[in-house]
């Protein structure tokens, strides 16, 4: 009895893998080529060379200095957890100001003292970053404050409609209805 006869003839899982295993790994090399580019948006975005987010605000006077704000992304807050729902903001100081500024923050709704001055930018004054708490019930024309405060312990306040800062959180709040 010869070799070849002892085999057991393959399987039909067996045929068909033989048959189409080319097919199915050009299929693993096409899949992830249809998202890059989103993978190159993004890689954009985070390196700043798409500017400083998907939606700029625009240059924003606060006293004697002024910062450029933008919102990272044109989407609706994320739920992060205990914390509730964030929005997440970008700025860039201007170059004037940079060593005159100590700190930024961003919070809705005007600050009662500079303890509850909100959010703290983080990061380089070219490209800061903030996560703004966003509560669910937030009204249509909340504003969003911008204190910034400089070395010298001055501090200044501006403030920008929400509509315009940021147009999806807006709708989102709209969605919301006041629910919790």
């Amino acid at each position: 009895m010869s070799r070849a006869a002892a085999t057991p003839a393959p399987s039909h899982l067996g045929r068909l893998w033989y048959k189409w295993r080319f097919h199915l790994s050009a299929l693993l090399v096409i899949i992830p080529l249809a998202f890059m580019p989103k993978y190159f948006k993004d890689v954009a975005l985070f390196r700043g060379e798409s500017g400083l987010g998907e939606r700029e605000v625009g240059e924003v006077q606060v006293g004697p200095w002024s910062l450029r704000l933008a919102e990272f992304r044109q989407e609706p807050p994320r739920l992060e957890g205990p914390a509730g729902y964030m929005k997440s903001f970008n700025a860039a100081l201007c170059q004037a100001c940079i060593g005159q500024v100590k700190a930024t923050y961003l919070r809705i709704g005007k600050p009662r003292s500079l303890r509850a001055a909100g959010a703290l930018f983080f990061g380089s004054p070219y490209r800061m970053g903030a996560s703004l708490p966003i509560p669910a019930r937030t009204k249509a024309d909340a504003e969003l404050w911008i204190t910034m405060e400089g070395w010298d312990g001055s501090m200044h306040q501006a403030s920008i409609p929400l509509a315009q800062a940021s147009p999806a959180t807006l709708a989102w709040l709209d969605k919301q209805g006041g629910k919790p």
